[in-house]
């Protein structure tokens, strides 16, 4: 039977991963924690070292999140522990974070080989809820680096989002339209409709929204 690819909704496969850190079983590592895992390209290359360090920067905002970061690629563990090196002794900074070493079986597993980008990993990316569920699916293209703060925005957007049952609009918290409120849930049925016209800000019934702050 042909393996399926995962899709935002599904439970991460798990999968048993040797990475810089050991070797882990994805995603019982990180059960009860957010994760990001993302594939770069190669080890030793321009923009994924721009990546990583970009990453590692901001790990503690992540951290304080209650998500992990976790890389991978199609490298041997040795190439990833000399990049590390590397980028500590030229760029001084300390990867803190498990990078997974990979044969491509997993990459091909995940969908991370895209044949227009030949037998590299693209940029993908996917963000793990605590229960293990898939919430978003990101790829990008060899020659396009990733923007990190648009992934710390997401994960403060699906925990609020989880927390207090609304939807989050586009550029949040920065929203053209709404500014930093959030969106509250189109009504199913007449009377509904009605009452929230009445209850809430709104540009019509299936657009009303409402600020969090106390």
């Amino acid at each position: 039977m042909e393996e399926k690819m995962p899709l935002i909704g599904d439970y991460f496969p798990m999968i048993e991963v040797q990475t810089t850190h050991g070797k882990m079983t994805l995603p019982e590592a990180f059960k009860g924690k957010w994760f990001i895992l993302f594939s770069h390209p190669a080890d030793f290359t321009p923009v994924c070292t721009t990546e990583f360090v970009a990453f590692q920067k901001r790990y503690d905002q992540f951290k304080e999140l209650n998500c992990e970061l976790i890389g991978l690629s199609i490298d041997q563990v040795f190439s990833h522990i000399k990049w590390e090196e590397w980028i500590k002794e030229k760029l001084h900074v300390t990867i803190q974070f498990p990078i997974i070493a990979d044969t491509g079986k997993i990459a091909n597993h995940l969908g991370l080989i895209h044949p227009g980008k030949g037998t590299n990993t693209v940029r993908a990316v996917f963000i793990v809820d605590p229960k293990g569920i898939i919430r978003a699916i990101m790829y990008y293209p060899q020659e396009l680096g990733r923007n990190m703060d648009e992934f710390l925005r997401m994960i403060r957007g699906f925990q609020l989002s989880d927390k207090e049952g609304v939807a989050i609009p586009a550029n949040w918290p920065h929203n053209e339209l709404i500014d930093d409120k959030v969106i509250i849930p189109p009504a199913t049925d007449v009377k509904t409709a009605e009452k929230r016209l009445k209850d809430h800000e709104c540009y019509d019934w299936w657009f009303c929204y409402k600020s969090l702050k106390k």
